[in-house]
């Protein structure tokens, strides 16, 4: 299978927006702001997957990139995690944060642009393809 036709700088104007996905054991959304951060909601539909959303929770934000037709995520805080914590009258203490740096460093989320236009998207990790759509916001606010 071919990788996209489009240029890094392309695919990353064509990725701005929210998109929702769905991997054999997750449901995905997630919004790729143009100043190159992201905001990632996971839900864990499988009932041994629900332990990891304990921990981690299921918020996640970072930074984002595409080099060589390539997605890359970088966790950078897990706001929404069990170990991030406050001790009253004291401080916070984020262990999740710490520890979705120090592993995004070591190894972060890379996913292959195989398709992509306005509206859908083709990726590809190790084990599996995975289609996206884009969200539109439909809401109209109140008269």
């Amino acid at each position: 299978m071919n990788t996209s036709k489009h240029s890094d700088i392309e695919i990353e104007i064509l990725l701005f927006g929210k998109w929702r996905f769905d991997t054999y054991s997750e449901k995905i959304t997630i919004d790729f702001r143009d100043d190159m951060t992201y905001e990632q909601t996971r839900v864990q539909i499988h009932l041994f997957s629900r332990p990891k959303e304990l921990l981690t929770g299921n918020k996640f934000t970072g930074v984002w990139y595409v080099s060589q037709k390539k997605l890359h995520l970088n966790v950078r805080n897990m706001p929404k995690s069990f170990l991030n914590f406050r001790i009253p009258l004291a401080f916070k203490i984020s262990l999740a944060d710490i520890a979705a740096t120090l592993s995004s460093v070591l190894m972060a989320e890379i996913y292959e642009v195989m398709r992509i236009n306005s509206s859908n998207f083709l990726l590809k990790d190790k084990e599996e393809s995975i289609v996206g759509t884009k969200i539109i916001n439909s809401r109209t606010p109140f008269q």
